[in-house]
């Protein structure tokens, strides 16, 4: 195993985008973005995903890589969801409004820290201009420091069906080593007020490689999730990156595994869930078998955008609002300004307040399809996917750069699977499908290195 995890452990993108967001540049302009954005009314899919980020978070995590910050100003957070509101109008305005919205999610920051009648204005908002499918799955990431039951009521009450809960750990001795706040009351007692209130969804996120976690420490944070019974776990792997967020380096004093032991609590955690039941997804999700997640991997349908995993049902363009928000569109991506002030001021002038962004080429686009097959699926039909895109099999793979002698290591390894035009990647493979991914990925070059390793 030792050499295993020393031959794959390298630096990769996560391929939450294609191509990865290193390759966002400045000449990608506000105009640019309304003219993608009035693009993509005609373009796949026709549904709409819509993406709110709130910047703010009471107390900063030391692990956390999101862009989030205390408020400058104790009015900024109002003149915040205002310009949230006017951004969401300019937007609206230039879609069409038969299009449906499938798919609704807050992130931060900590979106449940803010005042609730911000929320509530922006999700009336959101209602008023667009349409809402049936079975829109409007979701919120929450810290259970600062969720009580009555705040479950209220957001099932504006809309939301689906919580994220940021757990990270159940042990107060690993939290304090990294600046959180435990649950405000007993995880079990919280999730029964979610449930109450009608959430159809409640998924805990926990994160492994965070310093205190010892073997035991991990087991027994695996088990009590699962005896909350959660529609999905998501552990994630702690990207130790200071460069990025200088705040990391104050774990280091801590301590942090190893490699080998970081894969051991990987392993750990897979164990446990898989022996209670829950379906592997990806790289670090785990749902129920009754999900729709598990049976979207059943039917190769499965996708992701930089919210995590959807169905290929559910998801949409993403269009996403507030500052350093990305939107995901069929031919763009578009990042807004990462200083939520100078967005808000961009917003309040009236104009976009997009920082920089990527127009994408076909032979980006089709090798977005062939890295998000293999990323999210484990599978990649070529015959399929050169079908859909009107050009033959020789062609893709000419537009792929593909070289099987490139996979040659995963197939020896029993990582990779290949018989005709169809490639499926094995379990143990998954443990390394970023790695496969690069194979497929004609654009990696020097900028590889910007990236936290595989494992």
């Amino acid at each position: 195993m030792k050499d295993f995890l020393t031959k794959y452990n390298r630096p990769g993108p996560r391929y939450t985008s294609y191509p990865p967001a290193p390759y966002f540049n400045e000449q990608f302009t506000p105009d640019d973005y309304r003219e993608s954005v009035i693009a993509s009314n005609s373009e796949e899919p026709p549904s709409i995903s819509i993406y709110i980020h709130i910047p703010f978070c009471p107390q900063l995590c030391y692990f956390c890589g999101c862009n989030t910050g205390k408020p400058k100003d104790p009015g900024d957070i109002k003149r915040y969801a205002d310009a949230l509101k006017e951004e969401i109008k300019m937007v609206s305005g230039l879609l069409d409004k038969n299009r449906p919205v499938t798919q609704i999610h807050w992130g931060g920051g900590t979106p449940n820290s803010i005042p609730y009648e911000y929320i509530s204005g922006i999700m009336e908002l959101l209602k008023a201009e667009f349409k809402f499918h049936k079975k829109i799955e409007v979701a919120i990431e929450c810290n259970p420091a600062y969720l009580s039951p009555e705040n479950a009521g209220e957001l099932a009450g504006m809309g939301f069906n689906r919580v994220s809960l940021g757990i990270q750990d159940f042990h107060g001795e690993v939290l304090e080593k990294v600046n959180r706040l435990p649950s405000a009351m007993p995880a079990e007692e919280l999730v029964k007020h979610l449930r109450k209130s009608g959430f159809e969804g409640v998924n805990l996120d926990l994160m492994y490689g965070l310093p205190g976690q010892t073997p035991p420490v991990y087991t027994d944070t695996i088990k009590k999730a699962i005896s909350l019974s959660p529609d999905r776990i998501v552990t994630f792997s702690y990207a130790h990156v200071p460069w990025f967020n200088p705040s990391m380096k104050k774990v280091e004093k801590f301590g942090l595994p190893s490699t080998g032991e970081k894969f051991n609590l990987f392993n750990t955690g897979y164990n446990l869930l898989t022996s209670a039941g829950y379906i592997p997804v990806g790289l670090d999700h785990y749902a129920l078998p009754e999900d729709e997640l598990s049976l979207a991997l059943k039917e190769r349908k499965l996708h992701r955008n930089f919210q995590g995993y959807c169905t290929k049902e559910t998801t949409g363009q993403v269009y996403a609002f507030g500052s350093s928000s990305i939107s995901q569109l069929w031919n763009a991506y578009s990042q807004n300004s990462k200083d939520y002030i100078r967005y808000i001021e961009k917003i309040e002038k009236g104009k976009f307040a997009t920082e920089r962004g990527y127009r994408l080429n076909r032979r980006e686009i089709i090798t977005r399809e062939v890295i998000n097959s293999i990323m999210c699926n484990g599978h990649l039909n070529f015959s399929d996917i050169a079908r859909n895109f009107g050009i033959s099999v020789d062609e893709l793979k000419e537009l792929l750069s593909y070289n099987q002698g490139s996979l040659d290591e995963f197939i020896e390894d029993g990582l990779v699977e290949i018989e005709g035009e169809e490639l499926n990647v094995t379990r143990r493979g998954m443990l390394v499908v970023r790695n496969i991914a690069m194979a497929f990925d004609f654009m990696i070059d020097g900028r590889q290195q910007r990236y936290s390793k595989t494992i």
